[in-house]
């Protein structure tokens, strides 16, 4: 009995990994994190406060956007305390029940973004294929139902992946790969039968990322076929521009999630730092390169980060 409660008491403490090799660095390496948060909260608070004060952005396109820059803050946020902890030489320990916790936001807040991206999709072959009916199809209460369906569909479906990790040894090693908890590198330490949560996780992912993709792309088929019903080059062109900025943001979260996959998978021996660097991309990338992809391509959400800037000028060009 003191040895199972010994057991336990050791496997609720684990511990970060910052950037093996360079812990001397540690101080300096945070810098560009640092910048990297700061450009994606101040981006993504920027997009919410334009949306929720301009009223002509009270859309379902910037809506959907709305729901984007929640989703990116809440997948890359949970990660930035423990980050900071161990750049800092704070602690590098983190109790189990704050480990799930963790990997709970980070994995469900990463399954909603691909349903927002898929919700986005299917707002913009409703405005190209069916404009005259874009009010009458995307209400608001469908827009809200939208989204609520997206954040509970992931939720739920990581409940009982996380929940059997209660119930795993860890009598290995409590070191993690990362400075952030994730559900593969956490039932890598277990010393327990963990097929249910490596089959699962595979069916999870095929199942949630695999029909939210294939919706896109049945939804990019469509509007590529009507778009090449336009008579004008400059109205396919047009139609086309009111996509590119999804298609980014699709490409920005799709392309990082492939390659950590693909590392994960087949490169289980390479450099640690090859893990760290593209899990870090997988986090960081979408919510800094989101905001600044739209307010480029979007001239509404434009002219909104200029009216903040700019107040005055900006106003008197208006009049």
């Amino acid at each position: 009995m003191a040895t199972s409660n010994s057991s336990n008491s050791l496997s609720s403490t684990f511990y970060l990994t910052g950037i093996p090799g360079y812990e001397e660095f540690h101080h300096w390496i945070s810098i560009p994190f640092c910048l990297l948060y700061l450009v994606g909260i101040m981006g993504n608070c920027t997009i919410l406060h334009i949306v929720r004060t301009d009223p002509r952005l009270h859309e379902p396109m910037y809506y959907f956007l709305a729901m984007l820059s929640l989703t990116d803050m809440g997948m890359s946020m949970p990660t930035m305390i423990s980050l900071f902890r161990v750049l800092w030489s704070i602690s590098r320990e983190i109790q189990f029940n704050i480990c799930v916790v963790q990997m709970f936001l980070i994995h469900t807040f990463s399954f909603s973004e691909s349903s927002v991206l898929l919700a986005m999709a299917f707002d913009r072959y409703v405005a190209i294929c069916h404009p005259l009916r874009y009010a009458t199809i995307l209400t608001p209460r469908l827009i809200i139902k939208i989204g609520l369906a997206a954040l509970l569909r992931s939720a739920l479906a990581m409940i009982p992946l996380l929940a059997r990790l209660a119930f795993f040894p860890f009598c290995h090693s409590h070191i993690l790969s990362h400075s952030y908890c994730l559900h593969q590198d956490m039932i890598r330490l277990a010393c327990a039968d963990t097929k249910f949560n490596v089959i699962y996780g595979l069916v999870l992912i095929s199942a949630l990322w695999g029909m939210d993709s294939l919706g896109i792309f049945v939804s990019y088929m469509y509007i590529l076929h009507s778009i090449l019903r336009i008579a004008s080059r400059e109205g396919r062109l047009k139609a086309l521009n009111t996509c590119a900025s999804h298609i980014c943001a699709v490409l920005i979260l799709y392309v990082p999630m492939i390659g950590l996959s693909i590392v994960h998978r087949f490169a289980k021996h390479s450099s640690p730092l090859i893990h760290i660097f593209m899990a870090h991309i997988y986090l960081l990338v979408p919510p800094v390169l989101n905001p600044i992809i739209y307010s480029v391509k979007t001239k509404q959400i434009r002219q909104g980060v200029l009216h903040l800037l700019f107040p005055t000028k900006i106003s008197s060009t208006m009049m």
